[in-house]
């Protein structure tokens, strides 16, 4: 036997002291030897990286103001009835409160009334029931009303500046005002009152374009309903009534002139 073959026996033999018992390879592999390099990834060609480049990313973006306000104008004035109105206010996509509340708030009350009431917005009862002035401040109104006489069933139409609620209740931006100010217009129009009560500051001065609600209460104003021109007055909103009591003198006072105004009708 030459020595190569002794030396191969005894390496066997070796590997069978220490466990090893079979070959997973017919060919022997050196472990201690570098790993290959991996292979390289094709490289794009210079114009398919700058068509690529030049893909438009699509973004989701907000409708502009401008062309929600236009768009709104457009739906409310297709609308002739209230109801076409309500579908058409579910079906507007341009104001970015209706993302964020749960329901759209329209209205109240009875449609053929002799006044109707426009509030703010939303609060978080009214987002939830789908009706304007159901919370607290809506409980207050209901008091006021009855103490000259009224009540929301029979006697009165009560909707808002914007039919969502702002998150947080916070105070409309103007942008939002302009985007919804055709519905409340148009819903006033239809409606044709013989008197609106703006209530609050936001209601006031979007319908009026009066400033300072402590100013501007309790005096009679026009309204142009887009058929006539109607008796208009602003009075406090319930929700600043519940947090300065002593201010509800004042909005007794402007509930008597509505009074006066409705008897003499």
């Amino acid at each position: 036997m030459s020595l190569d073959a002794v030396s191969a026996a005894e390496l066997i033999a070796w590997y069978a002291e220490m466990g090893v018992t079979e070959a997973l390879d017919e060919t022997p592999h050196d472990h201690f030897a570098a790993a290959p390099e991996p292979a390289r990834q094709p490289v794009a060609r210079p114009q398919v990286a700058a068509q690529q480049a030049r893909r438009p990313v699509a973004v989701a973006t907000a409708t502009p103001p401008d062309e929600a306000a236009l768009s709104a104008r457009a739906l409310a004035r297709e609308a002739t009835t209230l109801d076409a109105l309500k579908t058409a206010l579910a079906s507007f996509e341009g104001c970015p409160l209706k993302a964020t509340a749960k329901n759209l708030v329209f209205a109240d009350g009875n449609p053929a009334a002799k006044v109707m009431f426009v509030g703010e917005a939303p609060g978080a009862d009214e987002d939830r029931i789908g009706l304007p002035f159901v919370g607290r401040s809506g409980q207050l109104l209901d008091r006021m009303l009855a103490a000259i006489g009224l009540n929301r069933q029979e006697h009165v139409y009560i909707a808002n500046l914007l039919p969502w609620r702002p998150p947080g209740n916070r105070t409309p931006t103007p942008q939002e005002v302009a985007i919804c100010l055709p519905f409340i217009q148009r819903q006033i129009e239809l409606v044709d009152p013989d008197i609106l009560v703006c209530i609050g500051g936001p209601s006031a001065q979007g319908l009026l374009g009066v400033s300072g609600i402590l100013a501007s209460r309790g005096r009679w104003m026009e309204y142009d309903t887009g058929k006539r021109m109607i008796r208009a007055i602003a009075t406090l909103h319930p929700a600043y009534l519940l947090r300065q009591p002593l201010q509800k003198r004042l909005a007794w006072r402007d509930l008597r002139v509505l009074k006066a105004a409705l008897d003499a009708l």
